[in-house]
Parts: structure tokens; C-alpha cells; sequence
């Protein structure tokens, strides 16, 4: 059985033989609310006062990510996008105003004033801002299923260095 207390959550056994110690164990920990919450929506919001285009966030070290945002630039004539490395200190921001953790480089994110997108929803969203065929693909990429995408997404991702290698520094 397990309690709720102030400071935790504490698990309680019960019918011991009176020759074995009771006690308490600690399986989890509760973390006390704290009254300086950030919120990092409005935190960021200068993001996007003066220019709304939305932000593609990516590993600045990666090759593979340096060649899709070099891939964006060239096929975005309109410039419909802007970038920010993830290990930058606004990329570190928008992390978490995506609900990420500040130090996460495992996806690209993609940053739209009022939602951001992850993994494979974002490179389909992405492919939506640039230039012609990539919107009608995205259009024929979102009828395959987000956990197959994702998926695939993930096996690149986790092997990315092996593959592309590791760039000393961002690129952008």
C-alpha cells in the first residue's frame, strides 16, 4: 500500500511477524511546488514580437542537422523560417518553452508563436514553409502513422553522429 505524504509518497507493508522491524520505504519523491515558476511562454514571447515566423531549432554540432538547415535556407526563397542552435542560450529558452528540457538535443524543434513541434511532426511542419514539391509531400507524409514516423525519426537521430559525424562548432 502506498501513502501520500507532505514531501513524498512512502510505501507501507503490513502483517510482519513481530520478530521482523517494520519499516518505510521511499519509492518516489514528490517535488515541492515552488512560487518562482518560469513562464516560458511569456518568457519568450520577444521571440516573436517583431517577427513571427516560426523558429527551427537544431543541433549545432550535428552534420545531419547542419545539412537540413542548410537544405531549409536553400529551398525557403521566402525566408519563412528562422534558426536558433539548440545549445544557444535562446535555443536552451525555447526548449523550454516547448516543454523540453533546457539541455535535450535529441530532436529538431520547430517554434510557432502559440506551439512548437517535435521529432517527425516537425520536419513535416517544416517541409510545409518551403518551397515546392516539399508542402504536397508533407501533405502525403501525415497520413502515415505519427508512431512509424517517430520511429523512423529516432533510428536516425540516435545514430546521427556514427553516420554524419560531429562538426566542432555550429556552422549557422
Amino acid at each position: 500500500m502506498a501513502l501520500l505524504v507532505p514531501g513524498g509518497c512512502v510505501r507501507v507493508g503490513f502483517s510482519r511477524p513481530a520478530h521482523v522491524r517494520r519499516r518505510l520505504t521511499t519509492f518516489a519523491t514528490v517535488s515541492p511546488t515552488r512560487g518562482d515558476r518560469v513562464d516560458w511562454v511569456e518568457a519568450t514571447s520577444g521571440f516573436f514580437e517583431n517577427d513571427t515566423r516560426p523558429i527551427m531549432l537544431f543541433d549545432g554540432v550535428c552534420n545531419l542537422c547542419n545539412g537540413g538547415v542548410k537544405f531549409v535556407r536553400d529551398n525557403d526563397r521566402n525566408r519563412r523560417i528562422r534558426f536558433e542552435a539548440l545549445q544557444s542560450e535562446a535555443g536552451k529558452k525555447l526548449l523550454r518553452r516547448s516543454g523540453r528540457a533546457p539541455d535535450d538535443i535529441s530532436s529538431v524543434v520547430l517554434v510557432e508563436q502559440d506551439r512548437s513541434f517535435i521529432k517527425s511532426e516537425a520536419v513535416v511542419k517544416i517541409m510545409e514553409y518551403i518551397d515546392l514539391p516539399f508542402p504536397q509531400l508533407a501533405f502525403f507524409l501525415q497520413f502515415v502513422p505519427l508512431f512509424i514516423r517517430d520511429f523512423l525519426y529516432d533510428n536516425v537521430a540516435n545514430n546521427r553522429y556514427t553516420i554524419f559525424g560531429r562538426s566542432d562548432a555550429c556552422e549557422l
